[in-house]
Formats: C-alpha cells, sequence, structure tokens
C-alpha cells in the first residue's frame, strides 16, 4: 500500500485494540463477533514481504482467542485497508497472496510449524471510496466459466469479509455508537452541516470514554490526516482535543464553507460524489441482470433515480 495521510491515520487507529474490537463488533456478522474473547487482542502487524506484486504491506494483523464448541483457540484477524479511488478486481488474488505471505512468515519464525499446522484466519477488507464495491469476495468465484463438478475440490477458495464504508447510511453509523462508526460518518461527510455533526457525535463518544484523554488524542490525529487528504482549507494545527476545542473547530468549518461556497468548490465535490454514484449504478445496469432496488442499495441511489438512469441507458 502507498503511504498517505489516509493510511497512516488509519494504521494508527487499527494499531489499537478497541478500534479492532468497534470493527469486529460493529460491522462483522454478531454471531463472529460473539464467539471471541476481546481482551486477548494481540498485535502482530509488522512488514511482511510479498515477492509475487514485490512490495512491503503493512496491514494490521491481530490474533484473538476464540470460544468454539468447548475448546479455544487462536485466530487471526487480518485487516486490509484499501483506500483508492476505484475498486480493484484483484483483490481476491491479493489477499490470498498476503495470507500465504502471512502464514510463510509464521513458519520462518517458528510460531507453527508444518506439523502443528496453520492457525486459521478472519481476513477483513476495510474499504473506503465514493463507488460502491463489486469485487468478488472469494477467488473461487473468479474461475470462469465454472469448472465441472469433478473439479471443483480443486479450485482456489479464500473469501474474505468486507467492510464498505459507504454502504452504511448516518442513520445505520449512529445505532453502533462507537468511535470508528463516528470516524466512517466523518468520512462519508460532504457538507460543511454533516462534518459538524459527525463530529459532535464523536466527541460525546470520546466523552463517555473511559479512556477519553487517550481516544480523544488518537481521533484529534485522525481527523487531522484526514483534513489534510481531503485538501480542506481548515486551519487546525492549534486544535490538540477535539473535545477542549470543538469550538474553535466549529468556527474553522464555517470559514472554510463560506469559502468554498464563494468559489464553488463544495458543490463541485457533492456532484462529483453524486455523479460517481450514478456511473456505478448505469455500469450496473449495462453489465448484471440486477433489480433497480438492488442497485440502488449497493450506489446508493433513490430507487426511483435508477429507474430513470435506466430509461436514459435504453435510449
Amino acid at each position: 500500500m502507498t503511504g498517505n495521510y489516509h493510511d497512516s491515520g488509519y494504521k494508527e487507529l487499527f494499531s489499537y485494540p478497541e478500534f479492532v474490537q468497534q470493527l469486529i463488533e460493529g460491522f462483522a456478522p454478531s454471531e463472529i463477533a460473539e464467539l471471541m474473547d476481546f481482551s486477548t487482542l494481540t498485535n502482530h502487524s509488522g512488514n511482511y514481504i510479498t515477492p509475487l506484486f514485490e512490495e512491503k504491506f503493512e496491514d494490521a494483523v491481530w490474533s484473538v482467542q476464540v470460544n468454539w464448541q468447548g475448546t479455544r483457540q487462536e485466530v487471526y484477524l487480518y485487516l486490509l485497508l484499501e483506500f483508492q479511488s476505484t475498486v480493484d478486481g484483484t483483490m481476491p488474488i491479493r489477499l490470498m497472496h498476503y495470507v500465504a505471505c502471512f502464514y510463510d512468515h509464521l513458519l520462518k519464525n517458528q510460531t507453527t510449524t508444518p506439523g502443528r499446522g496453520l492457525p486459521p484466519v478472519f481476513p477483513v477488507v476495510v474499504y473506503n471510496g465514493s463507488s460502491r464495491w463489486t469485487a468478488r469476495q472469494d477467488i473461487y468465484d473468479m474461475v470462469t466459466p465454472e469448472p465441472p463438478e469433478f473439479l471443483r475440490p480443486y479450485q482456489p477458495h479464500l473469501r474474505y469479509y468486507l467492510v464498505d464504508e459507504g454502504a452504511y447510511s448516518e442513520v445505520e453509523l449512529a445505532r453502533r455508537h462507537s468511535a470508528l462508526s463516528g470516524v466512517f460518518e466523518l468520512e462519508q461527510a460532504t457538507s460543511r452541516e454533516a462534518l459538524q455533526a459527525a463530529v459532535s457525535r464523536i466527541v460525546g463518544i470520546i466523552e463517555r470514554d473511559p479512556a477519553k484523554d487517550r481516544l480523544d488524542k488518537v481521533i484529534t490525529r485522525w481527523l487531522k490526516r484526514h483534513f489534510a487528504r481531503i485538501q480542506a482549507d481548515v486551519d487546525i494545527s492549534q486544535i490538540n482535543s477535539l473535545v477542549e476545542n470543538q469550538g474553535m473547530l466549529a468556527e474553522n468549518l464555517q470559514h472554510w464553507a463560506e469559502k468554498e461556497r464563494l468559489e464553488g468548490r463544495m458543490e463541485g465535490r457533492m456532484e462529483g460524489l453524486l455523479e460517481a454514484r450514478r456511473q456505478t449504478a448505469r455500469n450496473l445496469i449495462t453489465h448484471t441482470e440486477m433489480a433497480d432496488t438492488m442497485i440502488a442499495e449497493i450506489a446508493g441511489l433513490p430507487a426511483e433515480e435508477v429507474t430513470e438512469l435506466r430509461a436514459e441507458t435504453r435510449h
């Protein structure tokens, strides 16, 4: 992954066990989260060499104890942080390679041996982009045409769980009552009002947290990186505490919004986001047999607008 403000901000968030717990509890299937003892979370993140792609990857890797059918075992959570402007259709191949390299790392440092076997993994892809994720989630699904039945047992299988930030509405994020859901809401905000509402909600979450001081510092650093990434003309250099300096941030956001309106930039950004969603819908209309309601859910558009786009496509 290339180094940038976005990647480094999220890497710091997921270097803290509480954010890993919030990701799994808030966005993964509940039947998985309920089995995990989050008090046993142990960080194993590091630099792993991937010969195929000739790169180093530094995604978050944690282990956690799981209670399953009366036994207790260790599971590795592999968090791949995918922050690109377009969906990567090769993700199943990349992830299989990354997991294989991680297993190779465990064998080389003698965490396990071929005789003892390899530990189970739960791969999670965290994606942020204006268009909804459309890549296949199991490498087997990339094998086309589907092989005859006698060959199917010999095909590769590795499925990842997807957390597509933009697929969650503000209401859905608010129901989760976690700092991470507040971060996702800040990411999706497309106006000064939405940003201010998201800031207010996340400040309330921070103030109720037992580790308020540490959480405040972590979120404040993340927010500074976020504004740098989106090139927001907001001076937050003097803001060292989101809780204590919320008023100062609100004033700076107001000044930014006024300047953006004068220059027409905010409207352009919002229209660009909307157009990206429309293009996603057009692609799904053209290349799939999905119903309009399903396309609307994936693209983040009203169903009526998808119906209108379908009519335009026919013409």
